[in-house]
């Protein structure tokens, strides 16, 4: 990985909202070089550093959303530094409502934002992905509460995430895998 990016990813991980897990991170990279993702979603963009390491593994086209004005300007600010702006699709808003607005395929949607809205989110997940492509839901064992007992002020947060692998893990058109590392990632292929 590109030392800056790496760099910047640091500093974002002892941020109020870190950068996904390097091990997360890692196994992103690989399955989009592996099944060669030219189109990618990515929901949950943050600053962009995510889409920026995608772009620089191999990439086509990145589309990221991006709630929060601040992250999605910071995001902006990294693409052109980057020099990746050309590759990517920014979208400034809730992802709630843009996402039954975008048309066309991905090969790989990166689920990243907001973790009570994961299962609102899934319709349109799997309505723009590819047959063959990935779907990979970030933070889904959420420190660990998703399998154990959460913290009283956590649990409607935890059903929610429990209702989203109980449709994704018995969904038919998936396979999904869900890895120990980072706060869980599920990795599902649509067959």
């Amino acid at each position: 990985m590109n030392s800056e990016l790496f760099a910047l990813r640091e500093e974002a991980k002892r941020g109020r909202d870190p950068a996904c897990a390097d091990e997360t991170l890692d196994c992103l990279l690989s399955l989009a070089v592996q099944i060669g993702a030219k189109e990618i979603l990515e929901i949950g963009a943050a600053e962009g550093l995510t889409s920026i390491a995608l772009l620089l593994a191999g990439a086509e086209r990145v589309t990221a959303i991006e709630k929060d004005p601040a992250r999605a300007a910071r995001a902006r600010e990294n693409f052109v530094h980057f020099g990746v702006t050309a590759k990517t699709t920014l979208l400034e808003g809730d992802a709630g409502e843009i996402l039954p607005c975008l048309g066309g395929t991905f090969d790989l949607i990166f689920l990243d934002g907001p973790k009570a809205q994961y299962l609102n989110y899934f319709p349109d997940c799997k309505r723009l992905l590819k047959e063959g492509g990935y779907l990979l839901s970030d933070d889904v064992l959420l420190f660990g509460w998703v399998r154990g007992e959460p913290p009283k002020k956590r649990r409607m947060l935890v059903e929610h995430i429990r209702e989203y692998l109980d449709v994704l893990q018995s969904d038919p058109d998936f396979s999904t895998e869900i890895k120990e590392f980072g706060e869980g990632l599920a990795v599902s292929k649509k067959v």
